[in-house]
């Protein structure tokens, strides 16, 4: 019908019906139509209505792809568009193609006509557009009849998501007692529909519940107070549920809710507040300091610090002292306690006032006298049956130590505070008086000397006294009484030690011998004072002279310089020593002085071998040869007791092998050597010794088999004289004796042979065994090399045999 000329970017050139029929697809899409199509389709007309049946000019008009609209969520499989290329006179000819994102899934074109038809449902929310390519292509010559083209396919929104809120749950907390507009809280929600088509998507906020507390703004979703003076005393959390609509609250549209949680938080608002204008206690009067009176408690409608309080009572009454009060940390309770001992007798009943005040105040909410608040105690004390009490915590006293038994010490003393006022009675602990050293009256509590005292034994008493009441509770009480033992001077004095003085030979007259100290065990209020002096005699002392040094210590002094061991080796000096007591006592004590011939540097030796040979009057060389004599004869008589001992057990033991071999006296046995070498008694020559070619590690067990062949042989011997050796008896006993020797893996091969043979009781030679000779000679090592052959009567037979042993 007309020519086809290409245009850039799918610009189609169509005729007058061609465009005709585009437009009447498109003109049921809104905006699906292009552009230009309107001034071609008004033009067309014009010609038509003119009548003219030639067109003489054809006019080349371009073709521009506008986007394209589908619904979302149709379920209607429709045709959305329809591609015609002026090419297409209608035999089919061009083949229209489809490509690009959903084609062959969401979209399809017809290949003949090419109207574009939907596939399936669409859902904007998962793709809110398609980009496509057309092309026509001529299907005799498989050549495109028109240059690709991409045109959009936009899915058009409809109202079908619900809005959401988003960060859920909400959560707020605000101060009690806010102004009016205080931002609360916001709450957002969102919509999955298209904001920029129509209002699906457009919301606004709205409270359902929450009011008049609280108030939203309908664009934002945010949350104000719209009542003042909230109290969270009255009501603490508040549920706010907000709505939100879209289609700016139209109806048809989807709503969703939320709730907001809001907690008021505390403020300084009450003050303590006592529930009780007096609280009464009662206290025994014996009652430990520190105890627990009572408790009284302010309340305080706050929480947390705005409701911590302090207690204290009026400082201008006198009973504030017997008692404070303290805050419980925890309950926030005042705890009185004790704080001084009470006395039933003395005052029985306290009065005095209490005050709780807030730590923390804050006057924006109450003046400051409404956070304090008073209350009035009343604390009682209650009488109790008390012990004893002593007039003193403890007494001291002091007594000589000569004092005499039944000498007053000191008298205790102790009440009954009771009104009562019941009898009491005294007495000593024994635990605490166990030498029993004093008594006491258990009238008026006088202590007494029970004892003679001794202050160097025990210089101090620590006694323990008992006050106890004379009613059927029996209440007690006790004093420590501490008595100290006067000294007096009832010891004498002494040297302090056991003195060993020596002089040396050679010493000079005047020359220091032995420095002399004292002791006294008594312990005078001014201190010792030892006087040091020698016995008064006759004659002066030509000796030695003792030399006072006044300061508790003296000397004892050589009075000339020929001292020598021939002279004399010792000397003896009395030594008194008095002390300074009243009466002054003294001590003689008798020292002896020994001449020492001392080494080089003075030193005489006190001990070992030379200070021994120094005490006999000998020399250390004669001393030491008298020891080496002692010591060498020592040796010689261990040693000789030892060889006789040993001589003793070889005799004791020669004995008792004597003993183990003993047969009855009416037995003969003859024991004999023979060396064999060829076998039978003439070639017997020689027998060596019996030496064992290995050791015995069972010698023991040999030993015990021995024993039992021993006894085994007394026995056959004395049933000898009614057997003979052609008796099953004697044959099974050599049989026995064989066996036992072939299976002893510990019998060693020997050279010589042991033959045993047995006489009968009634041979008229008597016995040729040695076994009868009254002494034992030792065994001899080499055997005759020509041995005897004897010649024994058959047992009991009448037929001579010689056998050989």
């Amino acid at each position: 019908m007309g020519s086809v000329e290409e245009t850039h970017g799918w610009s189609v050139k169509m005729s007058v019906p061609s465009v005709l029929a585009m437009v009447t697809v498109f003109s049921m899409i809104p905006g699906g139509v292009p552009s230009d199509i309107r001034g071609t389709k008004g033009l067309e007309a014009q010609q038509m209505a003119q009548g003219s049946t030639h067109l003489h000019r054809r006019l080349k008009r371009g073709w521009i792809w506008k986007q394209l609209f589908v619904p979302e969520e149709d379920p209607t499989l429709q045709v959305i568009g329809q591609l015609k290329s002026d090419s297409d006179r209608g035999d089919f000819s061009i083949k229209y193609i489809l490509s690009g994102e959903g084609a062959g899934e969401a979209f399809q074109i017809d290949e003949y006509s090419g109207e574009i038809r939907t596939l399936k449902k669409l859902d904007r929310e998962e793709k809110a557009f398609y980009v496509l390519q057309a092309q026509a292509i001529n299907r005799r010559s498989n050549e495109p009849e028109e240059p690709q083209s991409e045109f959009i396919i936009k899915v058009q929104d409809i109202n079908d998501n619900v809005p959401l809120f988003q960060n859920e749950p909400y959560v707020s907390s605000i101060p009690e007692r806010s102004p009016v507009g205080t931002r609360v809280a916001q709450v957002t929600a969102t919509d999955a529909d298209d904001p920029m088509f129509g209002n699906n998507a457009k919301l606004i906020y709205s409270i359902l519940q929450g009011q008049p507390y609280f108030v939203v703004e309908p664009k934002t979703g945010t949350i104000f107070i719209d009542l003042p003076n909230m109290d969270r005393e009255a009501r603490e959390v508040y549920q706010v549920v907000v709505q939100v609509k879209d289609m700016l609250g139209l109806s048809g549209g989807y709503s969703s809710s939320t709730t907001l949680t809001v907690s008021l938080t505390d403020v300084n608002d009450n003050g303590p507040t006592f529930q009780h204008h007096l609280y009464t206690f009662a206290v025994p009067e014996d009652a430990a300091l520190g105890t627990t009176v009572g408790r009284i408690m302010a309340e305080d409608g706050d929480t947390g610090i705005n409701a911590r309080m302090t207690y204290s009572l009026e400082d201008d009454l006198e009973e504030s002292s017997t008692f404070i009060i303290q805050t419980d940390p925890v309950t926030q309770e005042g705890v009185v306690l004790l704080a001084k001992p009470l006395d039933y007798e003395t005052k029985r009943r306290f009065v005095m006032a209490a005050e709780a005040v807030n730590d923390h105040v804050d006057t924006r909410f109450l003046p400051l006298d409404e956070f304090t608040d008073r209350t009035t105690l009343k604390i009682i004390v209650e009488d109790v049956d008390e012990p004893p009490v002593f007039l003193s915590a403890l007494y001291e006293w002091k007594v000589p130590e000569n004092a005499a038994v039944g000498t007053q010490v000191g008298s205790v003393s102790a009440r009954d505070t009771d009104t009562v006022n019941n009898l009491i009675r005294y007495s000593i602990d024994k635990r605490s008086d166990s030498t029993k050293a004093f008594k006491i009256d258990p009238n008026n509590g006088t202590v007494t000397v029970a004892k003679a005292l001794d202050r160097e034994t025990s210089n101090w008493h620590n006694v323990t006294v008992e006050a106890k009441e004379t009613t059927q509770d029996h209440l007690s009480s006790s004093v420590v009484v501490f008595i100290k033992v006067l000294d007096i001077n009832d010891n004498v004095p002494r040297l302090a030690r056991d003195y060993q003085p020596y002089i040396c030979e050679g010493t000079q007259a005047g020359e220091l011998i032995q420095l002399l100290n004292a002791v006294d065990p008594d312990d005078p209020v001014e201190g010792h004072h030892f006087y040091f002096s020698m016995v008064p005699e006759k004659h002066i002392n030509p000796n030695f002279t003792i030399r006072d040094n006044q300061d508790n210590t003296a000397g004892i002094v050589a009075r000339r310089s020929t001292f020598t061991r021939k002279d004399r080796t010792q000397y003896l000096l009395p030594v008194v020593v008095t002390d300074s007591g009243s009466p002054a006592l003294s001590s003689t004590t008798t020292l002896t002085i020994s001449v020492c011939s001392c080494q080089p540097a003075g030193h005489c030796p006190t001990g070992g071998v030379e200070a021994l040979a120094l005490s006999m009057g000998v020399s250390l060389q004669t001393l030491i040869g008298l020891l080496v004599c002692l010591v060498t004869l020592t040796v010689l008589s261990v040693l000789m007791l030892v060889l006789r001992r040993h001589r003793r057990k070889q005799q004791e033991g020669l004995e008792v092998e004597v003993k183990e071999l003993e047969l009855p006296e009416t037995v003969s046995q003859k024991v004999l050597y023979y060396g064999e070498k060829g076998g039978g008694g003439a070639d017997l020559s020689f027998c060596q010794p019996v030496v064992p070619l290995r050791p015995h590690p069972r010698r023991k067990e040999r030993r015990l088999r021995r024993e039992d062949v021993r006894a085994s042989i007394r026995m056959s011997l004395r049933e000898s004289h009614i057997i003979g050796p052609e008796d099953e008896v004697f044959r099974q006993f050599i049989l026995d004796r064989l066996a036992e020797a072939d299976q002893d893996p510990y019998v060693p091969p020997f050279d010589c042979l042991r033959t045993y043979a047995y006489e009968g009781s009634g041979s008229p030679t008597g016995s040729l065994s040695s076994l009868d000779s009254s002494e034992l000679l030792p065994e001899p090592q080499v055997c005759n090399p020509r041995p005897y052959l004897v010649r024994l009567t058959p047992w009991y037979a009448g037929v001579e045999e010689d056998t050989v042993f």
